[in-house]
């Protein structure tokens, strides 16, 4: 979102945003969730990691579910700032309650590729060639039993497709759903807006 700071904004339109950004005054980086009356209701509680990682309980009419909503390094960041990521976003998967649906989104950064050699942690409609935080995100999938949902469901790629190049011609898919795998089937279906 690239707002400063952290909090939660009721809107005129009946939405309620929860965000989490950078301290200082820059306009980087920014996480937030923007929920509907009824899931802001059924909000139990949120936690604003940092300006990367924000994570929001829910009640549901069965189990309760967990979201948390990430905006990754990129892929020419360094070593050291995409590993500091990924064991903070290990760190807040190991507080989510054991029972819980878990659920990740955002902006990953990371391209999971076309091959599907990493069994039931994707499915066989990726696209693109694999980059080094494709292979990083699918090794966080693996080690947590989660499955990124949208390659998983077959679409033309225009609708699998979440940033195109300034000029049109450079095509990726770095933005994702993932869920816990045993919660697989809760997922019906996957497609990016283009």
């Amino acid at each position: 979102v690239r707002w400063n700071g952290l909090g939660r904004i009721n809107l005129n339109t009946g939405e309620t945003m929860i965000f989490s950004g950078r301290e200082d005054s820059i306009h980087r980086e920014g996480v937030g969730i923007m929920m509907t009356k009824d899931a802001a209701a059924a909000l139990i509680e949120w936690n604003p990691v940092n300006e990367r990682i924000i994570t929001a309980r829910f009640y549901s009419k069965y189990i309760k579910l967990s979201v948390i909503q990430v905006y990754a390094p990129t892929e020419d960041k360094s070593e050291e700032e995409k590993d500091t990521f990924y064991e903070q976003l290990q760190r807040v998967m190991n507080q989510v309650p054991k029972h819980d649906v878990k659920l990740l989104m955002g902006d990953f950064n990371a391209k999971v590729g076309a091959d599907n050699d990493f069994g039931n942690i994707m499915g066989k409609h990726g696209i693109g060639t694999r980059n080094d935080n494709g292979l990083r995100l699918l090794t966080f999938c693996d080690v947590n039993n989660l499955v990124i949902t949208g390659t998983v469901f077959p679409h033309r790629d225009i609708h699998k497709v979440t940033w195109v190049s300034p000029n049109g011609q450079v095509k990726n898919q770095i933005d994702h759903v993932i869920i816990s795998r045993q919660h697989r089937n809760s997922v019906l279906y996957t497609r990016m807006m283009r």
